[in-house]
């Protein structure tokens, strides 16, 4: 009786559902498609990370062992799709008249995804950007932390978490701040009183700059004496880091901390903006028009 049962059953399973091209394809053959084809995802992720991991461990930039280990997963999990589709006897040269269903479908409903596919193979190929970029794109800023086929996470200061499409870094102007290096340039304005010496200014500047552990010796921090302002001189410290990189801000309010205590220290005024009024003297009295002296 349970034999009986168990036949009926695989008989069910065995039998053929559709055809494809002349291949006739069964809920076993899918069962089995799906599985295999579940296997070779599975074994393209381990792949990816034994290659990010401890195989390119040469490559010091993790942006670059990131972009190769996906690119082999996903030729991995590319080719290994088309093997479990012949292994399962599926003529892949029948798959014609599929695929211009296919392309149809793309040209209607999935332009989006297709644009976002393809954008993503740009970014891994070219690297515009990889993982640990600190990037601008529109009104967003923060840290690359993963670059896949689609989409691309950005997380920001506040610990937010930002999905977005691929195609964004491609068609849209982005500012990477740590492409080539994480040495990033900080400028601080600074205004003083026009009573003061500019070379004192200067020099108290450059010394706090060289009194602050995040800022780099080289290159150098300088100082631009940048405009005779309506009310102050107004001088640019420039100075570098490579700790700072996400918290800019931070570092310029240390800095106008330090820069406010020694400008005080050293007799140095911050003035408030000023506006000179002059009155030009006339013959005509105040109350000549008033109508109390005109008698009327």
């Amino acid at each position: 009786m349970l034999e009986t049962q168990l036949l009926k059953i695989w008989g069910a399973l065995t039998a053929p559902a559709f055809s494809i091209g002349g291949t006739d394809i069964s809920l076993w053959k899918i069962l089995t498609i799906v599985a295999t084809f579940s296997l070779v995802v599975v074994t393209a992720r381990i792949l990816k990370r034994i290659l990010t991991g401890k195989l390119l461990n040469a490559v010091h930039d993790e942006g670059t062992r990131v972009a190769l280990g996906t690119i082999v997963q996903y030729l991995v999990v590319f080719f290994g799709f088309l093997l479990v589709l012949q292994s399962a006897g599926i003529d892949l040269s029948t798959l014609t008249v599929l695929s211009g269903t296919i392309g149809i479908g793309i040209g209607f409903g999935l332009q989006n995804i297709v644009d976002n596919f393809f954008s993503g193979l740009i970014i891994l190929l070219e690297r515009p950007i990889k993982v640990g970029d600190r990037i601008d794109v529109g009104a967003i800023n923060g840290d690359v932390i993963r670059i896949a086929i689609r989409s691309t996470t950005v997380r920001t200061n506040e610990n937010i978490n930002i999905i977005i499409p691929n195609s964004e870094f491609v068609s849209r102007q982005v500012i990477n701040w740590s492409h080539t290096d994480r040495n990033v340039r900080i400028s601080i304005p600074v205004g003083v009183s026009y009573r003061s010496d500019p070379k004192q200014v200067r020099d108290v500047l450059l010394k706090v700059a060289e009194n602050h552990p995040a800022i780099l010796e080289t290159p150098a921090p300088d100082v631009i004496f940048h405009e005779f302002g309506s009310s102050s001189l107004n001088f640019e410290l420039r100075v570098w880091t490579r700790t700072h990189i996400q918290i800019p801000k931070i570092l310029r309010s240390e800095m106008n901390y330090r820069i406010f205590d020694e400008l005080k220290e050293n007799g140095i005024e911050i003035p408030f903006p000023q506006r000179d009024i002059h009155f030009r003297s006339t013959d005509v009295s105040l109350h000549a028009g008033s109508p109390e002296r005109s008698g009327t």
